[in-house]
């Protein structure tokens, strides 16, 4: 079991109004997501965590999700290439700040990409998902990169989510919180699933940390299914990053 003691997020820009969506919720409001992501940086604290907070970069309206730029493992840091040819520029500073971390460094390159949202650790594992954002070039060069530190991956075809962490979330302890076509997928079948309803699925992206579960607030069937697995959970709200096609996972690195 990977313990977190630290964390790396990004303040929202105010351009975070133009980000990619596909949601229909309508635009972010900024104060209030301004406010959700301090609430959000108090919650990773209160799970034990020492939290580094990157300026926010109008250049880059969907940089918050900082979790796709990077994958940090237990043993080196992976630079990724975004999907979205118009986050490509959002792994410039986050490659600063891995080199001021002084940790092993390594990057996804083109004609690769790849999204950290469609990673998702299980120990010494990670799952990949192909989607729209990362494709078999990225993934193919990731497990490279985690072969060469003692690490292993294995490939999930996505059909209908925007990242393989839309709609599974590694709880630890063989539990598997899945909504949808992971259900039954074949390879997620030795896991204990944890079945996200179909009207509570933005849920099914909930974080494991150090034994507490961060919950979106507002799916109480979710939140009471993880409790009764045994675990705490801390419900936070994040509405205004769902207009975005974000979840609890993409406001933060944690390794």
């Amino acid at each position: 079991m990977n313990l977190f003691t630290r964390a790396i997020v990004k303040t929202p820009c105010r351009n975070m109004l133009n980000g990619i969506s596909t949601a229909s919720l309508g635009k972010p409001d900024y104060d209030l997501a301004l406010k959700q992501h301090k609430n959000y940086i108090f919650a990773l604290k209160q799970c034990g965590l020492t939290v580094i907070v990157l300026d926010p970069d109008e250049n880059f309206p969907d940089s918050t999700f900082i979790e796709d730029a990077c994958l940090i493992t237990p043993r080196c840091a992976i630079i990724t290439n975004p999907g979205a040819p118009s986050r490509r520029g959002e792994t410039i500073q986050i490659s600063e700040t891995i080199k001021e971390l002084d940790m092993p460094c390594e990057n996804i390159q083109n004609p690769g990409t790849l999204d950290a949202g469609d990673i998702m650790m299980v120990k010494d594992h990670y799952f990949a998902g192909l989607s729209d954002r990362t494709n078999i070039e990225g993934a193919s060069q990731l497990n490279l990169i985690l072969k060469k530190y003692g690490l292993t991956s294995s490939t999930i075809a996505l059909k209908n989510v925007l990242h393989l962490k839309t709609g599974i979330s590694y709880l630890e302890n063989n539990n598997l919180l899945a909504f949808g076509e992971f259900l039954t997928h074949p390879l997620l079948s030795n896991f204990n699933i944890l079945a996200v309803d179909q009207d509570e699925s933005y849920a099914a992206n909930s974080v494991w940390i150090n034994g507490k579960v961060l919950v979106p607030m507002g799916f109480p069937k979710t939140n009471k299914m993880i409790k009764a697995a045994g675990y705490q959970t801390i419900e936070v709200d994040v509405s205004e990053f769902r207009k975005l096609d974000g979840g609890l996972s993409c406001l933060s690195l944690r390794f």
